[in-house]
Protein backbone atom coordinates (compact mmCIF):
# COMPACT_ATOMS: atom_id res chain seq x y z
CA UNK A 1 0.00 0.00 0.00
CA UNK A 2 0.97 3.69 -0.74
CA UNK A 3 2.40 5.48 2.65
CA UNK A 4 2.41 9.10 3.03
CA UNK A 5 4.01 10.76 6.70
CA UNK A 6 3.17 13.12 8.86
CA UNK A 7 4.74 14.74 11.84
CA UNK A 8 4.11 18.31 14.26
CA UNK A 9 7.54 19.48 15.34
CA UNK A 10 8.26 22.92 17.32
CA UNK A 11 5.69 24.44 20.12
CA UNK A 12 2.33 22.90 20.04
CA UNK A 13 -0.54 25.13 18.68
CA UNK A 14 -4.60 24.60 18.91
CA UNK A 15 -5.30 23.08 15.33
CA UNK A 16 -2.81 20.53 14.49
CA UNK A 17 -5.04 17.33 14.91
CA UNK A 18 -7.47 19.03 12.85
CA UNK A 19 -4.85 19.20 10.38
CA UNK A 20 -3.96 15.09 11.13
CA UNK A 21 -7.29 14.23 10.68
CA UNK A 22 -8.11 16.19 7.72
CA UNK A 23 -5.26 14.67 6.39
CA UNK A 24 -6.39 11.13 7.11
CA UNK A 25 -9.68 11.28 5.83
CA UNK A 26 -8.44 12.54 2.56
CA UNK A 27 -6.43 10.51 1.75
CA UNK A 28 -7.66 6.89 2.63
CA UNK A 29 -9.72 8.14 0.01
CA UNK A 30 -6.92 7.78 -2.36
CA UNK A 31 -5.89 3.95 -1.21
CA UNK A 32 -2.80 5.93 1.03
CA UNK A 33 -1.78 4.43 4.30
CA UNK A 34 -1.05 7.45 6.55
CA UNK A 35 2.13 6.84 9.06
CA UNK A 36 2.03 9.47 11.62
CA UNK A 37 5.78 9.71 12.68
CA UNK A 38 5.79 11.02 16.46
CA UNK A 39 8.12 13.58 18.41
CA UNK A 40 8.46 15.50 15.35
CA UNK A 41 11.78 14.98 13.34
CA UNK A 42 13.22 12.97 16.68
CA UNK A 43 10.61 9.73 15.03
CA UNK A 44 12.91 10.15 11.71
CA UNK A 45 16.39 10.14 13.75
CA UNK A 46 15.49 7.45 16.27
CA UNK A 47 13.35 5.11 14.50
CA UNK A 48 15.22 1.68 14.53
CA UNK A 49 14.92 -0.07 11.02
CA UNK A 50 15.01 -3.32 12.66
CA UNK A 51 11.18 -2.74 13.76
CA UNK A 52 9.69 -1.02 10.46
CA UNK A 53 6.97 0.25 12.86
CA UNK A 54 8.53 0.95 16.14
CA UNK A 55 5.35 2.24 18.41
CA UNK A 56 8.10 4.64 20.24
CA UNK A 57 7.80 6.78 16.82
CA UNK A 58 5.54 5.00 14.64
CA UNK A 59 1.78 5.18 15.00
CA UNK A 60 -0.28 4.16 11.50
CA UNK A 61 -3.50 6.58 11.56
CA UNK A 62 -6.84 5.88 10.25
CA UNK A 63 -9.98 7.21 10.68
CA UNK A 64 -10.77 5.64 13.72
CA UNK A 65 -7.98 6.22 15.65
CA UNK A 66 -8.67 9.91 14.54
CA UNK A 67 -12.35 10.56 14.53
CA UNK A 68 -12.70 12.59 17.28
CA UNK A 69 -8.97 13.78 17.77
CA UNK A 70 -9.55 17.37 16.16
CA UNK A 71 -11.98 18.07 19.08
CA UNK A 72 -8.82 18.39 21.66
CA UNK A 73 -5.22 20.64 21.54
CA UNK A 74 -2.21 19.68 21.26
CA UNK A 75 -0.45 16.79 18.79
CA UNK A 76 -1.44 13.47 19.20
CA UNK A 77 1.75 12.66 17.41
CA UNK A 78 3.65 14.96 19.78
CA UNK A 79 6.70 17.48 19.12
CA UNK A 80 10.26 18.07 20.17
CA UNK A 81 12.97 20.34 19.10
CA UNK A 82 14.88 18.11 17.21
CA UNK A 83 17.38 19.42 14.52
CA UNK A 84 18.35 16.74 12.75
CA UNK A 85 21.03 18.36 11.20
CA UNK A 86 22.33 19.60 14.30
CA UNK A 87 22.40 17.20 16.83
CA UNK A 88 24.44 17.02 20.19
CA UNK A 89 26.00 13.41 21.04
CA UNK A 90 23.63 13.26 24.26
CA UNK A 91 20.90 13.54 22.02
CA UNK A 92 22.34 10.87 19.59
CA UNK A 93 19.83 7.29 19.09
CA UNK A 94 21.32 5.11 22.05
CA UNK A 95 21.46 1.81 19.26
CA UNK A 96 23.83 3.76 17.07
CA UNK A 97 26.47 2.57 16.39
CA UNK A 98 29.97 4.82 17.19
CA UNK A 99 31.40 3.78 13.99
CA UNK A 100 28.31 5.61 12.05
CA UNK A 101 28.12 8.23 14.56
CA UNK A 102 31.80 9.29 13.76
CA UNK A 103 31.08 9.36 10.05
CA UNK A 104 27.82 12.01 11.46
CA UNK A 105 30.09 14.25 13.03
CA UNK A 106 30.53 17.86 11.26
CA UNK A 107 32.25 19.35 14.26
CA UNK A 108 32.94 18.99 17.91
CA UNK A 109 29.57 17.76 19.25
CA UNK A 110 27.62 18.43 16.59
CA UNK A 111 26.22 15.72 14.30
CA UNK A 112 24.51 15.84 11.16
CA UNK A 113 21.74 12.67 11.17
CA UNK A 114 20.14 13.68 7.78
CA UNK A 115 21.40 10.37 6.16
CA UNK A 116 19.64 8.58 8.68
CA UNK A 117 16.21 10.67 8.01
CA UNK A 118 16.50 9.87 4.45
CA UNK A 119 17.39 5.98 5.17
CA UNK A 120 14.45 5.95 7.89
CA UNK A 121 12.33 7.60 5.27
CA UNK A 122 13.39 5.23 2.69
CA UNK A 123 12.79 2.10 4.77
CA UNK A 124 9.51 3.65 5.84
CA UNK A 125 8.46 4.04 1.75
CA UNK A 126 6.92 7.14 2.48
CA UNK A 127 6.24 8.20 -0.97
CA UNK A 128 5.44 11.81 0.55
CA UNK A 129 6.21 13.95 3.87
CA UNK A 130 3.77 16.53 5.60
CA UNK A 131 5.87 18.36 8.18
CA UNK A 132 3.84 20.58 10.47
CA UNK A 133 5.78 23.53 11.95
CA UNK A 134 7.02 26.93 12.10
CA UNK A 135 10.20 27.86 10.66
CA UNK A 136 12.53 25.67 12.69
CA UNK A 137 10.78 22.66 11.86
CA UNK A 138 10.43 24.17 8.37
CA UNK A 139 14.17 24.74 7.67
CA UNK A 140 14.81 21.16 7.71
CA UNK A 141 11.86 20.17 5.57
CA UNK A 142 13.51 22.57 3.11
CA UNK A 143 16.63 20.57 3.93
CA UNK A 144 14.79 17.32 2.94
CA UNK A 145 13.07 18.65 -0.13
CA UNK A 146 17.07 19.74 -1.62
CA UNK A 147 17.93 16.03 -0.86
CA UNK A 148 15.33 14.81 -2.98
CA UNK A 149 12.11 14.03 -0.51
CA UNK A 150 8.74 15.22 -2.00
CA UNK A 151 7.97 17.24 1.32
CA UNK A 152 5.20 19.26 2.15
CA UNK A 153 5.29 21.96 4.63
CA UNK A 154 1.97 23.32 6.69
CA UNK A 155 2.93 26.78 8.79
CA UNK A 156 1.81 27.02 12.44
CA UNK A 157 3.11 29.47 15.22
CA UNK A 158 1.08 31.34 17.23
CA UNK A 159 4.02 34.00 16.17
CA UNK A 160 2.61 34.34 12.57
CA UNK A 161 6.06 34.90 11.41
CA UNK A 162 6.47 32.15 8.99
CA UNK A 163 7.85 33.47 5.10
CA UNK A 164 5.20 33.07 2.79
CA UNK A 165 2.36 33.48 4.60
CA UNK A 166 0.05 35.62 6.28
CA UNK A 167 -1.49 33.38 8.51
CA UNK A 168 -0.03 30.31 10.37
CA UNK A 169 -2.20 27.61 12.47
CA UNK A 170 -2.27 28.73 16.43
CA UNK A 171 -2.10 32.31 15.65
CA UNK A 172 -6.07 33.30 16.14
CA UNK A 173 -6.58 31.30 19.40
CA UNK A 174 -3.12 32.92 20.67
CA UNK A 175 -5.19 36.30 20.43
CA UNK A 176 -8.35 35.14 21.52
CA UNK A 177 -6.92 33.66 24.63
CA UNK A 178 -4.59 37.08 25.28
CA UNK A 179 -7.77 39.04 24.97
CA UNK A 180 -9.53 36.99 27.13
CA UNK A 181 -6.86 36.90 29.93
CA UNK A 182 -6.24 41.00 29.46
CA UNK A 183 -10.13 41.18 29.98
CA UNK A 184 -10.42 39.49 33.47
CA UNK A 185 -7.04 41.03 34.78
CA UNK A 186 -8.36 44.59 34.15
CA UNK A 187 -10.75 44.28 37.00
CA UNK A 188 -7.41 43.44 38.81
CA UNK A 189 -5.47 46.36 37.87
CA UNK A 190 -8.47 48.97 38.50
CA UNK A 191 -8.66 47.42 41.50
CA UNK A 192 -5.23 48.16 42.73
CA UNK A 193 -4.82 51.34 40.11
CA UNK A 194 -1.72 49.38 38.98
CA UNK A 195 0.08 49.50 35.45
CA UNK A 196 0.05 45.73 33.86
CA UNK A 197 2.72 44.43 31.67
CA UNK A 198 1.62 41.39 29.80
CA UNK A 199 4.37 39.13 28.49
CA UNK A 200 3.39 37.68 25.27
CA UNK A 201 5.34 35.34 22.45
CA UNK A 202 7.51 37.09 19.93
CA UNK A 203 11.26 36.31 19.43
CA UNK A 204 12.07 38.14 15.99
CA UNK A 205 8.58 39.20 15.16
CA UNK A 206 5.94 41.04 17.13
CA UNK A 207 2.54 39.86 15.38
CA UNK A 208 1.10 38.38 18.73
CA UNK A 209 1.35 41.28 20.53
CA UNK A 210 0.36 43.55 17.92
CA UNK A 211 -2.55 42.02 17.05
CA UNK A 212 -3.80 41.63 20.97
CA UNK A 213 -2.97 45.87 21.40
CA UNK A 214 -5.76 45.99 17.85
CA UNK A 215 -8.39 43.78 19.98
CA UNK A 216 -7.72 45.11 23.50
CA UNK A 217 -7.17 48.92 22.66
CA UNK A 218 -3.84 48.57 24.25
CA UNK A 219 0.03 50.02 23.93
CA UNK A 220 2.92 47.03 22.57
CA UNK A 221 6.18 47.24 22.48
CA UNK A 222 7.56 44.63 19.71
CA UNK A 223 11.30 42.92 18.58
CA UNK A 224 10.82 45.36 15.02
CA UNK A 225 11.52 48.45 16.91
CA UNK A 226 13.53 49.32 19.65
CA UNK A 227 11.23 51.52 22.13
CA UNK A 228 12.11 54.33 24.22
CA UNK A 229 11.61 53.58 27.99
CA UNK A 230 11.46 57.22 29.24
CA UNK A 231 8.30 58.07 26.42
CA UNK A 232 6.80 54.89 27.39
CA UNK A 233 6.26 55.10 30.77
CA UNK A 234 4.76 58.79 30.33
CA UNK A 235 2.21 57.53 27.49
CA UNK A 236 1.36 54.86 30.18
CA UNK A 237 0.96 57.22 33.12
CA UNK A 238 -1.11 59.34 30.96
CA UNK A 239 -3.22 56.57 30.51
CA UNK A 240 -3.39 55.94 33.97
CA UNK A 241 -4.32 59.63 34.44
CA UNK A 242 -7.24 59.81 32.26
CA UNK A 243 -8.67 56.05 33.05
CA UNK A 244 -11.80 56.28 35.42
CA UNK A 245 -10.31 53.16 37.09
CA UNK A 246 -6.54 54.44 37.10
CA UNK A 247 -5.05 51.68 35.58
CA UNK A 248 -3.25 51.65 32.44
CA UNK A 249 -1.31 48.54 30.64
CA UNK A 250 1.26 47.63 27.87
CA UNK A 251 1.56 44.15 26.13
CA UNK A 252 5.40 42.76 25.68
CA UNK A 253 6.67 40.61 23.24
CA UNK A 254 9.26 38.52 24.53
CA UNK A 255 11.76 39.75 22.05
CA UNK A 256 11.05 43.79 22.60
CA UNK A 257 14.17 45.88 23.79
CA UNK A 258 14.00 49.28 24.41
CA UNK A 259 17.04 52.10 23.33
CA UNK A 260 20.34 51.37 24.40
CA UNK A 261 19.73 48.27 26.26
CA UNK A 262 20.61 44.69 24.62
CA UNK A 263 18.32 41.72 24.82
CA UNK A 264 19.92 39.43 27.38
CA UNK A 265 19.32 35.66 27.09
CA UNK A 266 20.31 33.43 29.06
CA UNK A 267 20.84 29.19 29.26
CA UNK A 268 22.11 26.25 26.29
CA UNK A 269 21.16 27.28 22.97
CA UNK A 270 18.22 24.41 21.20
CA UNK A 271 19.13 22.79 17.97
CA UNK A 272 17.96 25.58 16.55
CA UNK A 273 20.54 28.47 18.15
CA UNK A 274 18.35 29.79 20.34
CA UNK A 275 18.75 30.87 23.67
CA UNK A 276 15.83 31.74 25.97
CA UNK A 277 15.29 35.39 26.71
CA UNK A 278 15.47 36.94 29.44
CA UNK A 279 11.92 38.08 31.27
CA UNK A 280 11.24 41.33 29.58
CA UNK A 281 8.20 41.83 31.69
CA UNK A 282 9.39 41.86 34.86
CA UNK A 283 12.46 43.79 33.54
CA UNK A 284 10.58 46.58 32.47
CA UNK A 285 7.88 46.47 35.58
CA UNK A 286 11.18 46.96 37.78
CA UNK A 287 12.06 50.05 35.66
CA UNK A 288 8.60 51.90 36.25
CA UNK A 289 8.47 51.00 40.18
CA UNK A 290 12.14 51.69 40.28
CA UNK A 291 11.89 55.30 38.07
CA UNK A 292 7.95 56.29 38.58
CA UNK A 293 7.37 54.61 42.49
CA UNK A 294 4.15 52.98 40.58
CA UNK A 295 3.12 49.66 41.60
CA UNK A 296 3.08 47.57 38.71
CA UNK A 297 1.55 43.44 37.78
CA UNK A 298 3.67 41.45 35.43
CA UNK A 299 1.60 38.68 33.87
CA UNK A 300 3.20 35.91 31.81
CA UNK A 301 0.80 35.29 28.98
CA UNK A 302 2.60 32.91 27.04
CA UNK A 303 1.74 28.89 27.15
CA UNK A 304 -1.65 29.69 27.95
CA UNK A 305 -2.07 31.04 24.56
CA UNK A 306 -0.52 27.92 22.92
CA UNK A 307 -2.77 25.18 24.97
CA UNK A 308 -6.05 24.00 24.70
CA UNK A 309 -8.02 23.52 21.94
CA UNK A 310 -8.43 25.98 18.55
CA UNK A 311 -11.00 28.72 18.33
CA UNK A 312 -12.86 28.48 14.70
CA UNK A 313 -10.89 30.08 12.61
CA UNK A 314 -7.63 27.64 13.68
CA UNK A 315 -9.86 25.12 12.98
CA UNK A 316 -11.15 26.56 9.12
CA UNK A 317 -7.42 27.01 8.54
CA UNK A 318 -6.35 23.57 9.52
CA UNK A 319 -8.98 21.98 7.57
CA UNK A 320 -8.49 23.69 4.64
CA UNK A 321 -4.39 23.51 4.62
CA UNK A 322 -4.71 19.78 5.20
CA UNK A 323 -7.36 19.89 2.09
CA UNK A 324 -4.47 21.81 0.12
CA UNK A 325 -1.66 19.55 0.91
CA UNK A 326 -3.79 16.67 -0.25
CA UNK A 327 -4.67 18.68 -3.33
CA UNK A 328 -0.77 18.82 -4.24
CA UNK A 329 -0.13 15.23 -3.37
CA UNK A 330 -3.02 14.80 -5.60
CA UNK A 331 -1.12 16.59 -8.42
CA UNK A 332 2.24 15.33 -8.11
CA UNK A 333 3.21 18.65 -5.98
CA UNK A 334 6.02 18.42 -3.59
CA UNK A 335 8.80 21.25 -2.33
CA UNK A 336 5.74 23.84 -1.64
CA UNK A 337 3.76 25.12 2.27
CA UNK A 338 0.20 25.74 2.47
CA UNK A 339 -0.16 29.40 2.94
CA UNK A 340 -2.70 32.16 2.38
CA UNK A 341 -1.37 35.18 0.35
CA UNK A 342 -3.72 38.67 -0.23
CA UNK A 343 -6.16 36.82 1.77
CA UNK A 344 -6.63 33.61 -0.28
CA UNK A 345 -5.97 30.35 0.15
CA UNK A 346 -2.77 29.44 -2.36
CA UNK A 347 1.04 27.31 -1.88
CA UNK A 348 4.46 29.12 -1.79
CA UNK A 349 7.67 27.51 -2.15
CA UNK A 350 9.14 26.17 1.45
CA UNK A 351 10.37 29.20 3.07
CA UNK A 352 14.21 29.49 3.09
CA UNK A 353 16.20 29.83 6.05
CA UNK A 354 18.28 32.13 5.31
CA UNK A 355 15.21 34.48 5.78
CA UNK A 356 14.68 34.55 9.12
CA UNK A 357 11.11 35.10 10.52
CA UNK A 358 8.73 37.44 8.38
CA UNK A 359 8.20 40.27 10.70
CA UNK A 360 6.11 43.22 11.03
CA UNK A 361 5.76 45.98 8.29
CA UNK A 362 6.44 49.04 10.99
CA UNK A 363 5.49 52.17 8.59
CA UNK A 364 2.23 50.50 7.87
CA UNK A 365 0.97 49.17 11.14
CA UNK A 366 2.58 50.46 14.45
CA UNK A 367 2.51 53.71 15.37
CA UNK A 368 5.71 54.67 16.67
CA UNK A 369 5.12 57.67 18.74
CA UNK A 370 2.30 56.35 20.62
CA UNK A 371 3.42 52.39 20.76
CA UNK A 372 -0.13 50.65 18.81
CA UNK A 373 -1.47 49.72 15.87
CA UNK A 374 -1.93 51.83 13.25
CA UNK A 375 -6.31 51.83 13.04
CA UNK A 376 -6.70 54.08 10.28
CA UNK A 377 -5.79 53.39 6.22
CA UNK A 378 -6.98 49.70 6.47
CA UNK A 379 -8.81 49.70 2.77
CA UNK A 380 -7.73 47.24 0.31
CA UNK A 381 -5.49 45.12 3.03
CA UNK A 382 -6.17 41.48 3.72
CA UNK A 383 -8.50 40.45 6.95
CA UNK A 384 -5.51 40.19 8.95
CA UNK A 385 -4.36 43.34 7.94
CA UNK A 386 -0.60 42.43 7.24
CA UNK A 387 0.83 41.07 3.36
CA UNK A 388 3.48 38.67 2.32
CA UNK A 389 6.70 40.27 1.86
CA UNK A 390 6.98 40.92 -1.62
Amino acid sequence: MRRIGILTGGGDVPGLNAVIKSVVYQTTAMNLEVVGIRRGWEGLTHLQQGNQLDPEYIRLLDRNNTRGIDRTGGTILHTSRTNPAKVRSSGLPKHLAREKAESLRVKDDTYDLTPIVLDNIAHLGLEYLIAIGGDDTLSFAKRLDSEGVRVIGIPKTMDNDVQGTEYCIGFSTAISRAKESITRQRTTLGSHERIGIFRIFGRDAGFTALYTAYVTSGRCVIPEVEFELDHLIEILLEDKRNNPSRYAFVIASEGAVWQGRAVGEYGDADAYGHRKKVDIGHALGEEIRQRKGEETMVSDLTYDLRSGDPDALDQIVAITFANVAVDLIRGGVHGRLTAVQDGKYTHAPLPDPKLGARRIDVQRMYNLTRYRPHYAGRLGSPLLLSTVDS
